[in-house]
């Protein structure tokens, strides 16, 4: 609230100030009132020298000079016109400068409230923070405890339903078909095949003799799958015995074929290198008697077509 008041009086303050500039501008500083050159006014030099005309003196004539370098008729009253805005310029400052200082001091006495509302805000919200703390940490304590005794009242209800349960438990157990030893509470009611496994106190003489039965039977006939087994392993190892004997004997006929058909062959190699070399015997001796020369390959080649 003090920050949003600061904040109007500066924007009054600015807008004041504005109001001000704009008057004297409004005032003061009008088209016709400015002393500076215009360049483009052909006639300011004339316009600075007015005519003479305050000067009524008979003697000049229509022709007389109006003007003189350095005349100034309404020295005087400029001079006073002068002062008076240099007097009023001045009391305006004046104003102007105790309307800032009475400003300043304004803001700092709205600075000095803004920073008292803060600090006895702040001393009010940490009195009720504290208060706040206190009643929580009451609150919490109380609920603490309210709660500690609810749980201890759940375990002590718990703890005597499990003992209720317990001492039910026991109850059926004793009263139940399980201690009885009753062994037809294992019969399922709708398949006499099928028992209850829960409810089953282990299996009668008669049971134990099928079963006795079932495995000797079991016993005779893996003895006599082990017997047919051997007699067949027997069997296949005596034909493995026999290809084998047969193998080796066509390996022995096969060597010796091979031994017969190397020396047959060693003996038509020979006989063949026999006859090469007597035809090469006869070509060198009978056919090919005449060696030729460089004369006969010279023939060659010797023309064009």
């Amino acid at each position: 609230m003090v920050a949003q008041m600061l904040q109007k009086e500066e924007a009054e303050r600015t807008r004041r100030l504005a109001k001000k500039v704009q008057e004297f501008r409004e005032q003061k500083q009008q088209l016709k009132n400015k002393h500076e050159f215009n360049f483009l006014d052909q006639d300011q030099c004339w316009k600075d020298f007015p005519a003479h005309a305050g000067d009524y003196d008979p003697c000049c004539g229509p022709a007389s000079m109006q003007c003189f370098a350095g005349e100034d008729l309404h020295r005087t009253t400029c001079l006073k016109m002068q002062q008076e805005q240099l007097q009023c310029s001045l009391e305006k400052q004046v104003q102007e400068r105790q309307q800032a200082k009475l400003d300043e001091q304004y803001a700092d006495k709205l600075s000095d409230q803004l920073r008292l509302a803060m600090d006895t805000r702040a001393t009010q919200v940490a009195k009720l923070e504290e208060s706040c703390r206190i009643a929580m940490s009451s609150a919490r304590a109380s609920a603490n405890k309210t709660q500690a005794a609810e749980l201890a009242e759940q375990k002590h209800q718990e703890h005597q339903h499990q003992q209720e349960a317990n001492f039910m438990e026991i109850q059926n157990q004793i009263m139940s078909d399980l201690l009885t030893e009753n062994p037809q509470v294992a019969q399922h009611s709708a398949s006499p095949r099928r028992v209850l496994a829960y409810c089953w106190k282990g299996m009668t003489p008669e049971q134990r003799a099928a079963i006795m039965k079932a495995q000797e039977m079991q016993r005779h006939e893996q003895v006599a799958q082990r017997q047919a087994k051997q007699a067949l392993d027997a069997e296949w190892e005596s034909q493995t015995m026999c290809m084998a004997q047969a193998a080796m004997e066509l390996e022995d006929q096969e060597r010796q074929l091979c031994a017969e058909f190397q020396r047959g062959l060693g003996s038509f190699n020979q006989q063949l290198a026999k006859e090469q070399k007597a035809q090469e015997n006869y070509l060198n001796s009978i056919i090919y008697t005449n060696q030729p020369t460089a004369e006969y390959h010279l023939q060659f080649n010797t023309s064009s077509r």
